[in-house]
């Protein structure tokens, strides 16, 4: 599963947040549907802890190869950390098939 174009779409078509705070303030609300982190990021202290929070809340979260190819999903110039989607949009159905090979 593309993590990237799911990231694309709901950017385009939904809401998404972009940022390790923005992120976690998501996870915290529960209003986030999916998380996304990048393998790449140093230190991993910085992101470390969504993994624990979302699986605290039920939240998926999956990892990314590179945060330059995420912040490019985002849709901003520069490198991200993690992203969470808000509001899926179009990117709804890939989201659920997600969640059920998650589950597996």
């Amino acid at each position: 599963m593309d993590y990237y174009n799911i990231i694309e779409t709901a950017r385009k078509t939904g809401k998404i947040d972009k940022g390790t705070n923005e992120v976690t303030k998501a996870v915290e609300l529960g209003i986030a549907k999916l998380v996304v982190v990048a393998k790449d990021v140093e230190p991993k202290e910085i992101v470390s802890h969504l993994q624990v929070l979302c699986k605290e809340k039920n939240i998926p979260c999956v990892e990314v190869d590179s945060k330059q190819k995420l912040g490019l999903a985002a849709g901003i110039k520069v490198n991200a950390s993690s992203v969470a989607v808000i509001n899926p949009g179009e990117a709804e159905d890939d989201i659920v098939q997600l969640k059920k090979q998650l589950a597996k």
